[in-house]
Parts: structure tokens; sequence; C-alpha cells
């Protein structure tokens, strides 16, 4: 295997509170790659935050925006992107990605996912009376897209350093035989 760095851009997908943009945080650390969170990206573009444009905008406004900074949001080489949880839900959206870079989707169980969002009110799709039946619902919604996304690496009850190991090796191997369209 090649000591070089790979050029590719990788995507993190998953559901949220999966560990996507600090496991991203890492891995651009490690490849020297610009690590970028599409929400954040996006709460930038549009000087307001996610709860905010769904708020006021609504969820459509928010995901059209997702598939603007995905077709031309961010450079084509050397980022490591975490995606928004319900980025690539969209249809085409997981067909222009994998075009893009790599793809690797971060998985959690549903009570994994609830403890670790619980804390974060910035979480709009969970604003309800049962969080974990919302979880639910949007889980048996997404999941099947999640489980085509590319290699699905399992972040609950596992070191940081494990996760990030498991994530690296994946990236190299398919970003080895990646060739740009």
């Amino acid at each position: 295997m090649s000591s070089t760095i790979p050029q590719t851009n990788l995507y993190l997908v998953g559901f949220m509170g999966t560990g996507k943009t600090t496991i991203g945080r890492a891995i651009a650390y490690r490849l020297k790659h610009q690590l970028l969170d599409s929400d954040h990206e996006i709460e930038q573009i549009e000087d307001r935050t996610v709860s905010d444009i769904f708020a006021k905008e609504g969820e459509p406004y928010f995901r059209e925006l997702e598939r603007k900074f995905v077709e031309t949001g961010h450079p084509n080489y050397k980022c490591v992107v975490a995606c928004g949880g319900g980025l690539v839900v969209q249809p085409g959206m997981l067909a222009k990605l994998q075009k893009k870079g790599v793809v690797v989707c971060l998985h959690a169980s549903l009570e994994t996912i609830l403890e670790r969002t619980s804390v974060n009110r910035n979480r709009p799709l969970l604003h309800v009376d049962d969080p974990m039946e919302r979880l639910q619902e949007l889980y048996a919604e997404r999941e099947p897209i999640y489980r085509r996304a590319g290699a699905v690496i399992l972040t609950d009850h596992r070191p940081t350093s494990d996760i990030i190991s498991h994530v690296m090796r994946v990236y190299r191997r398919e970003a080895a035989e990646f060739t740009h369209v």
C-alpha cells in the first residue's frame, strides 16, 4: 500500500449523533485535509442556525441548501465532509456523493443517538414531545439509504481511536480505487 495521502474527498454520512463531525475532525487532521460540516457551512452562508432555517423557511428549503452545498459549495479534493443526517436521504444525493468521493456511513443505536443528541438543542427534527418516537420514525425512513451508502461503521461503545482507525482503513482502500468522473 502506498504511503501517500489520498486526495479524494471523504463523505461521512449517517444519522444525527453518530459521530460524523467528531470522527471527521480527527480524520481530517490525520489526512491534512479540510474538515467541512455541511450544516455549519450552510449556517455560515445563511448567517443563521439550522433551527432558524427550519423554523422560518421549512425543511424543503434547507434540503435545497444541502443540495447546492454538495453540487458547488466545497472543493473537489482534500476535504472530509461531515454530512447532515438527512442530506444523503434526498433523491439522487447519495449518487452525487459517490461520484465526488468515498462515502462512509457511521451508525449507532437509537438509544446512543438519543443520549448524544439530548444535550444539543440544535436538532430541529427532535423538537417534539417524544424524541425517541421521532428518532424511530426518521431512522425507519432513512436506514435503507444509509445501508446503501457504502461501508457502515458502528460507533456505539467503541473507543474513538478504533472508529478512526476503521474509517481510515476503509478510506485508504476505497480512495485507492476511486476514479473521479
